[in-house]
């Protein structure tokens, strides 16, 4: 995918959505997956009003800060098995 759209296959490590033929990274993709998701968080699309330079900066800002904030795991998060058909195989 990342060779389809003429994207860094070496350095690559950005959030993608892919819709149809379109790709979304950083902060477009995450506000279109959160739109996506319905409930509360669909409600936090209203920022793609923003200009992306601000926009992915602030994704930045938090992409580099996440693991101070949160911290880090050494082992992947298994889902619930109720949530099993919310995940491909």
């Amino acid at each position: 995918m990342l060779k389809k759209y003429e994207l860094p296959a070496n350095e690559f490590n950005s959030f993608m959505l892919i819709e149809g033929d379109k790709l979304y990274t950083k902060s477009s993709g995450a506000l279109r997956m959160l739109k996506h998701l319905g409930g509360g968080w669909g409600l936090l699309y209203v920022f793609i009003i923003v200009p992306k330079f601000i926009r992915d900066g602030i994704y930045n800002w938090i992409a580099k800060n996440r693991y101070k904030w949160y911290g880090k795991m050494n082992e992947c998060w298994l889902p619930k098995p109720e949530w099993k058909t919310r995940f491909l195989e």
